[in-house]
């Protein structure tokens, strides 16, 4: 039970989810009028654009109208659900991008480790790694909420195997629902709260509401620090 938004937008339908990627390939159709043409200009596979577009279709319906060669010749283009489909993916992503630029999570520490630019910050919220400029022993960490994603505790990935290995447990404090996304508040202890974007349909499937148990977890190179001494 994971839900990330640290990518770019997604718009999910069952096990299909449509991301940037995807996003990009539907465009080329429409700008050069074939899938060939656009696996071309976007320098991939023809197989596999074809092959994803099916997987896509399946999902969502027809996205792409067909025609073989003859005397006005072949081509594709996008049918009217894929424009509408394209036009939530850019309200999303629009709703996502305001949002993930004014809300982020702020935790004051002191560097008790380094590696180079990689420090062990202690946190009221507790131990972060997190990419700090060296010298100076008091820091103050920011983190994005697009940077953040929210786990169930039971199903929470071992740290080794994650690129994410900061984690920390707390419990929602508030969700605050957008049309398309929502920001999910989250008491992380030491009177601290941590920030996370979500998408508003991920809140219901997984039932988030005030006082869910969650596992953030977020990675050192989204954690970015400045020296306050």
């Amino acid at each position: 039970m994971e839900f990330s938004t640290e990518f770019d937008a997604r718009l999910g339908q069952g096990d299909v989810t449509l991301a940037e990627r995807d996003v990009e390939l539907l465009r080329a159709v429409d700008d050069h009028g074939s899938i060939n043409a656009a696996a071309t200009a976007l320098g991939r596979s023809y197989s596999r654009a074809q092959q994803r577009i099916v997987e896509l279709e399946d999902a969502f319906g027809e996205l792409v109208e067909r025609t073989r060669g003859g005397s006005g010749g072949g081509g594709s283009r996008l049918t009217e659900r894929a424009d509408r489909l394209l036009s939530r993916y850019d309200r999303l992503r629009a709703e996502f991008s305001g949002v993930a630029e004014t809300a982020e999570t702020v935790l004051p520490g002191r560097v008790v480790d380094r590696e180079g630019e990689l420090a062990t910050v202690e946190t009221a919220a507790g131990t972060v790694r997190a990419l700090v400029p060296e010298g100076g022993e008091t820091v103050r960490l920011t983190l994005r909420a697009d940077a953040v994603t929210l786990q169930s505790p039971s199903e929470s990935p071992d740290p080794d195997r994650t690129s994410a290995r900061n984690r920390v447990r707390g419990t929602v404090l508030a969700v605050d629902a957008g049309e398309s996304v929502a920001l999910v508040t989250v008491d992380v202890g030491g009177d601290v709260s941590l920030s996370a974007l979500v998408t508003a349909a991920s809140v219901e499937k997984l039932n988030l509401h005030r006082g869910t148990p969650v596992v953030a977890s977020f990675k050192a190179t989204a954690t970015r620090g400045v020296r306050t001494d």
